[in-house]
């Protein structure tokens, strides 16, 4: 036993050898080139890349080897990199048929981050265009995504869309419920800070009750709305772009269309019905709210009573201040969920890709609600209401 397994250990053993002979620089590997074996006199690449640079031509010989595995492609892949860089010409023909393989499949696939173009800089001019032809691919985008979401909206009025009450109950529930105690939260402390902000003022003049028309105008026609949608485009928003990107990265969305079942229909009404019929719900509840908020600090920091808080307040705001907030907070809705379904509907395959819809659906939400409100708002200035 011990004579065979010195036998055996003196055999897993591995050479090179390097030949000039009628002007060509002939690599010989002999013996076993496996992981297991010691390879001796192991010559490295600079060595004969300095040797095959006076001969301009290299053959590889291995009629005297005798097993081999990855280990031999692992010494030839740079040696053949190097050879190749300084244009000598190199004769594989000898080699294995499965070391060639290995060498053809590893050679044909480029090492990522080589060719050094992401070092170069990109100038202000280039920077330029991508942003612009950016923007005119995510507006073609939108374009189509508002098309096709016209399009389930017909078929859903005209009875034929394929949209299960049970989801729309469930987005509903999200949209609705779900949402109220983080809407109350923002809506209290928004109302305070409006009720602090003009009291400083106010009461320089001795005109403490005039915050309810403050808190009530600022709250009922602007900031109800303002800050619903701001939280709603990060917590339904972002859930509704998270949903729909997992269900893209799961091929969830490729077997609804497999099975004939427009996507649009099944995933993206239900979540778009369900948070503009929310919305303006939860924006009177965060007029309510955002007005409580004002009478707190009112009543508790200054002379004025409840009462006249209350009758101030109600002479202050009117019904279409009221309507304005809610035609706001209905707009708003719409464009959060938009831009959560589309980005969510057009996610990559990937994990990141999740995240990176998620992400683009807020920044797109708010950029969206800002847009929207300024208009609203310059059209009602105009229109003097």
């Amino acid at each position: 036993m011990n004579d065979s397994a010195a036998q055996s250990q003196q055999q897993a053993t591995g050479e090179v050898h390097l030949h000039q002979l009628d002007g060509v620089l002939r690599i010989e590997f002999i013996g076993d080139w496996t992981q297991s074996a010691r390879i001796k006199d192991k010559p490295d690449v600079s060595v004969i890349l300095q040797r095959s640079v006076a001969m301009q031509k290299v053959r590889f010989e291995t009629d005297q080897l005798h097993c081999w595995d990855s280990r031999l492609p692992a010494y030839l892949m740079p040696l053949l990199k190097a050879l190749q860089t300084q244009k000598i010409n190199v004769d594989t023909g000898n080699l294995p048929s499965g070391v060639q393989a290995l060498l053809a499949l590893a050679m044909a696939v480029p090492e990522r981050g080589d060719t050094g173009k992401a070092s170069q800089p990109v100038g202000l001019l280039s920077q330029l265009g991508i942003s612009v032809i950016s923007t005119i691919a995510n507006a073609k985008l939108l374009l189509t995504f508002i098309g096709e979401t016209q399009i389930a909206f017909w078929q859903f009025f005209r009875g034929r869309a394929r949209v299960r009450a049970a989801d729309f109950f469930l987005c509903l529930q999200a949209a609705g419920p779900e949402a109220l105690p983080i809407v109350t939260l923002i809506s209290l402390l928004v109302g305070l800070i409006l009720a602090f902000v003009g009291a400083i003022q106010l009461a320089l003049f001795g005109a403490q009750i005039f915050i309810a028309d403050l808190v009530g105008l600022g709250t009922v026609r602007e900031m109800g709305a303002l800050m619903t949608a701001v939280i709603m485009s990060g917590r339904t928003g972002a859930a509704y772009a998270a949903q729909l990107g997992t269900m893209q990265v799961n091929q969830e969305i490729d077997a609804i269309k497999t099975m004939g079942i427009s996507a649009t229909e099944f995933l993206v009404l239900p979540r778009i019905s369900a948070l503009v019929l929310m919305m303006p719900l939860l924006c009177l509840y965060a007029n309510v709210i955002g007005i409580l908020g004002g009478a707190l600090v009112t009543v508790s920091a200054f002379d004025v009573s409840l009462i006249q808080y209350f009758n101030e307040t109600v002479k202050a705001v009117h019904l279409p201040d009221f309507m304005i907030g809610l035609f706001k907070s209905a707009v708003f809705a719409l464009l959060i969920a938009t831009a959560g379904c589309m980005r969510g509907m057009q996610c990559g395959r990937s994990a990141s890709a999740v995240g990176d819809a998620t992400t683009a659906a807020v920044v797109d939400s708010i950029v969206y609600i800002v847009i929207a409100d300024s208009v609203i708002t310059l059209i009602c200035d105009q229109l003097g209401i």
